[in-house]
């Protein structure tokens, strides 16, 4: 037999608007019936002073009549006192006035009967003058009576009269009030039931019905991802302030601090950079320098204008593999060029021993194997640093292909073992593959104003604790205006406008993220200088 098994019922989940309008709604009811119950009983407790206030007068008038006085004195007072007392009880609107003996003996009352009759209630205080109400329960039922005394001349008390009104009555005055009440209580409760559930529809479209512990999740996932991704978000708003920034982006964009609030120009970015997340065209994978990252931006709208979201991915690593790659790249085109040239070499030194010549073929190849191995044997012996020595061949090779001389000073030395395991090769490559890069383009450029070959020089030396690299070339020169420009993105030496402009913007990145400054000068041509502090343990070795 096969037993089916019965899911557990679902709990109902009531969004979080659903939930504020509920409460919203109880609190509204709660309010207008705790106001409607005040102004039941403050109306209920001022027709209750009135009908007190109207009694008193009543009964007081009615005392201080000269014919109550009289009737009060003659044979039969309820002859006199009954059509009296009756009349104005009509005229006043009260539900009785009964006059009295000083013993309670009812000489007046509404229903006949109770002629003669005691008076129920209290009637001491009025023996005694005064004047006094209460509510007590008499032959019309519960009432607000007033009992005041008849003075005669000699200010002794000769009878008594009592004036009340029914509660039956008070409640029949308080009836349309409090019909009146009920309806402004009811319009009040729909209104206010009304304004709570527009308020409470549109708060529910804009958490899309999800409820507070869906929202409480959906907040803790969206701070999880947001500082958890490697990518760096920042949001602005309309004025293009800072409304946030992650982990990622703080770390790309060197920023500390409160930055909620901030406007983007004011945070001390690159100055390309903020004009490219200010621009008006959104950014599509744009490399930018940071003072220490290579990042790269994307911009785009929010919604319908309501800010900007920027993202920017670390480009660092990447750029600095692409500069290997580039150099890889020349060496293999620089040996290629230089195999080339060798074979047409070897086949002259072939020709000429074909020939018979074998002294010339001799010299031609001994000639060329002493000027291709005196520029290693330079670079060698100055500059034991691997990295160093195999990138300036490299490079040596490359210019020459390009009709450049490149030359090492005669004071350039860096033993091996001298650079600090905290200064990376691949900074070092960044630093000086670019300035010899940049100082072969500009001196290609300037040739047509340099009377023999162009020429780079490169300096590279142990200097005071820092490591000092210097490239001079031929060509025309930075101009004295330009020298701020230099390092920044987009400018370049190459004169067809094809160049990225990154060279020298990512050497002054290199020298600033090891401590170290760039300088600008001029010789025959630019002179660009780099200094790169040593830990000073491996000065001294």
């Amino acid at each position: 037999m096969s037993v089916r098994t019965v899911p557990p019922p679902r709990r109902l989940v009531r969004s979080l608007a659903g939930q504020l309008f509920v409460v919203q709604v109880v609190i509204v009811a709660a309010v207008v019936a705790g106001g409607a119950v005040l102004a039941y009983l403050f109306t209920a407790d001022r027709t209750e002073d009135a009908a007190r206030g109207q009694v008193t007068a009543v009964a007081r008038a009615v005392a201080d009549s000269p014919s109550v006085r009289a009737a009060v004195a003659g044979p039969d007072p309820s002859a006199v006192l009954q059509p009296y007392a009756e009349q104005v009880r009509v005229d006043t609107g009260v539900s009785f006035i009964t006059v009295m003996d000083t013993a309670g003996v009812r000489w007046t009352h509404p229903l006949p009967e109770q002629i003669g009759k005691t008076f129920l209630g209290h009637i001491d205080w009025a023996l005694a003058g005064q004047t006094r109400s209460e509510t007590y329960t008499g032959t019309l039922g519960p009432s607000v009576r007033v009992v005041t005394p008849v003075l005669d001349d000699r200010r002794q008390v000769v009878a008594l009269v009592s004036a009340g009104i029914t509660v039956r009555s008070i409640t029949d005055q308080l009836r349309g009030p409090l019909l009146a009440l009920a309806g402004v209580a009811a319009a009040a409760l729909a209104v206010g039931g009304l304004g709570t559930y527009l308020a409470n529809s549109r708060l529910r479209r804009h958490t899309h019905g999800m409820g507070p512990a869906e929202l409480s999740h959906l907040y803790e996932y969206h701070q999880a991802t947001l500082h958890s991704v490697r990518e760096g978000l920042v949001l602005l708003d309309r004025t293009h302030r800072v409304v946030l920034c992650n982990d990622a982006a703080r770390e790309l964009l060197g920023l500390r601090g409160e930055l909620e609030g901030r406007p983007v120009d004011g945070l001390g970015l690159p100055e390309a950079l903020v004009a490219a997340v200010l621009g008006e065209v959104p950014v599509r994978d744009e490399v930018h320098l940071t003072a220490e990252r290579v990042v790269v931006l994307n911009t785009s709208t929010i919604g319908t204008g309501l800010g900007r979201a920027v993202t920017l991915r670390d480009h660092t690593e990447l750029q600095a593999l692409s500069g290997e790659l580039d150099s890889v790249k020349s060496f293999t085109e620089a040996l290629g060029a230089q195999a080339h040239e060798a074979a047409n070499r070897l086949h002259a030194v072939v020709s000429l021993i074909e020939l018979g010549r074998h002294e010339q073929a001799v010299e031609f190849a001994t000639a060329e194997l002493a000027l291709a191995q005196q520029l290693t044997d330079r670079v060698v012996a100055a500059v034991g640093e691997p990295v160093l020595a195999a990138l300036m061949l490299g490079k040596a090779a490359q210019a020459a292909e390009r009709g450049v001389e490149l030359t090492l000073t005669e004071d350039s030395r860096i033993d091996d073992g001298v650079l600090p395991p905290g200064l990376p090769a691949r900074d070092l490559i960044t630093v000086l593959g670019n300035l010899v890069d940049n100082a072969v383009d500009a001196a290609i450029a300037g040739a047509a104003d340099w009377p023999g070959q162009p020429e780079v020089t490169v300096t590279a030396r142990i200097d005071d604790g820092d490591l000092l690299l210097r490239v001079a070339d031929t060509g025309a020169g930075i101009e004295p205006g330009a020298v701020d420009d230099v390092f920044r993105r987009g400018w370049s030496t190459k004169q067809d406008g094809r160049g990225h402009g990154l060279g020298l913007a990512l050497v002054a990145q290199a020298a600033r993220r090891n401590g170290g400054t760039v300088e600008v000068g001029r010789e025959r041509g630019a002179v660009l200088t780099v200094r790169l502090p040593l830990q000073r343990e491996a000065v001294a070795r």
